[in-house]
């Protein structure tokens, strides 16, 4: 706790000053967490000096709220880069990062429990720079650190604001940003020690050295590739559900019965299955092999029963006897575009909705992938599997501008895969659109793309489809004969 008020203190956070009726004081409390290892041990305890953040008033302590994250496949992308052209991948700490930001609404907060000051009992704490709790605290750092890596001469990202670009001559370094956890890479060590000097000058933070744990996320890094799994994210959330020793299954969600709205009767606790199932969702970081049956479950969060509640505990059983399953970035592939998008025509036997998914790949390395449910439903699989297309068209857009912004040539024209015959041609030949005419104008979009020569849309067999479990529940057999396909591997031996 002291150290932390001394860090306050040093940041010149606030100044005492009397406090007056027309002030809306927000409160202030100490939280402490313990901070643990990769390996389950004890790193450090924290104590951490937060405002009550709930207090303030829109318009009066704060307007502005909203703050990029970083995106996964942001982070996969750069890190397939590296790992491709053997860089280091250095990884930085900033020390309590949200006390730099400064702030531009007046706010004031109550003084710190246990540390008031004998003198001014009475007074109150108006802040020049942001504290951890109040809502506008991650903008206002991010804009401090944004301002700090403009001046020395990084881009800031168009595709996402949370990545930052140097090229200096004919070389790059990358800053990927979560709050206050760095990633930077780059083709030349001696500039990237030069940068972090830099930086060290302008803020307090810990050097970790090479990417090891970042944001819950073990990576592994041999000579071949890196693998990025979340065993320890893994293993706790089976302890925190009581499952670390349950029976390990095979595939993460049954084929049989198909589960429904109103299969099964509700369950009592919902909240619980709604927390488990968030953590799934960000367990999806490293691993597609449970996209679709995540999905599956996110779409009863509402109103969840015994028998999706069930559902939910085979994923995890899955997880417990894979709990070091990842994705392998290899290196020395080529630095080339392609995807896979697959649909499964009206598979709600409840809506007739179609889910769609893709997966792109990096050379060799899976960076991008999603299974999610059309918004309406398809008159034919034709057209659903054209809007699947569409979809994967969209991120693979997204994704070009993003390497191109990190200095990455396309040399190759980036390829869709696609299973249905008459999608793939619908992509590039215009006699169809009089079929089509029900499709709202905006898919459409994937044609044009393909007559540019930006993407190319082309067959593949059902059996090579790798994006097929992605959109549906398989047999164990498919399911692990896929899985190998797509890239998800247990940790290999070093």
């Amino acid at each position: 706790m002291s150290e932390e008020f001394n860090a306050v203190l040093r940041n010149g956070t606030y100044e005492l000053v009397p406090s007056e009726p027309h002030q809306n004081i927000v409160g202030s409390r100490w939280i402490f967490t313990i901070k643990y290892n990769p390996d389950g041990s004890i790193d450090r305890y924290k104590a951490r000096f937060v405002a009550k953040g709930f207090n303030q008033q829109q318009g009066v302590d704060y307007t502005e709220t909203f703050s990029p994250v970083v995106k996964s496949t942001t982070v996969r992308t750069v890190l397939d880069i590296a790992v491709n052209r053997s860089w280091d991948i250095r990884q930085l700490d900033i020390n309590n990062a949200f006390l730099q930001g400064r702030l531009t609404d007046d706010v004031y907060v109550a003084q710190p429990p246990g540390f008031i000051d004998p003198d001014r009992p009475n007074h109150v704490c108006h802040l020049k720079k942001a504290l951890y709790g109040l809502k506008q605290a991650p903008r206002a750092w991010y804009q401090e650190l944004r301002g700090f890596l403009l001046t020395c001469g990084f881009k800031n990202s168009v595709a996402d604001t949370s990545l930052f670009v140097r090229q200096h001559n004919k070389d790059y370094i990358y800053i990927l940003v979560y709050v206050d956890d760095f990633l930077i890479t780059g083709s030349n060590s001696n500039l990237i020690n030069q940068f972090i000097k830099c930086l060290a000058d302008r803020f307090s933070l810990k050097d970790l050295g090479q990417l090891s744990y970042f944001l819950g996320i073990e990576a592994t890094r041999t000579k071949v590739g890196l693998h990025l799994m979340q065993r320890r994210y893994v293993l706790d959330l089976l302890t925190k559900t009581n499952m670390l020793d349950a029976k390990p299954v095979s595939t993460p969600m049954s084929t049989t019965p198909k589960l429904t709205l109103t299969s099964g009767t509700p369950i009592d606790n919902p909240g619980e299955y709604r927390q488990i199932l968030g953590s799934l969702q960000y367990l999806g970081f490293t691993r597609p092999d449970i996209a679709f049956a995540v999905n599956r479950l996110s779409q009863f969060m509402h109103k969840p029963t015994d028998l999706h509640w069930q559902a939910m505990k085979r994923v995890l059983r899955y997880l417990a006897g894979t709990p070091s399953a990842g994705i392998f970035l290899r290196a020395k592939t080529p630095l080339t575009l392609h995807g896979y998008s697959d649909a499964d025509w009206a598979g709600d036997n409840e809506d007739y909705v179609s889910t769609n998914a893709y997966i792109i790949y990096l050379g060799g390395n899976p960076i991008s992938w999603t299974s999610k449910k059309q918004r309406g439903v398809a008159r034919s699989s034709t057209e659903a599997e054209y809007r699947a297309v569409a979809n994967a068209g969209s991120e693979l857009r997204w994704l070009i501008s993003l390497l191109t912004e990190l200095g990455v040539p396309l040399l190759i024209t980036p390829v869709i895969y696609c299973d249905n015959v008459g999608a793939t041609y619908l992509s590039a030949n215009p006699v169809f659109h009089s079929r089509m005419k029900h499709i709202a104008l905006d898919y459409h979009f994937i044609r044009d793309n393909v007559q540019a020569g930006i993407l190319r849309v082309a067959h593949v067999s059902t059996k090579d489809q790798l994006a097929y479990s992605l959109t549906k529940t398989l047999s164990r057999q498919r399911f692990t004969e896929l899985n190998s396909k797509i890239g998800v591997i247990p940790l290999p031996p070093s």
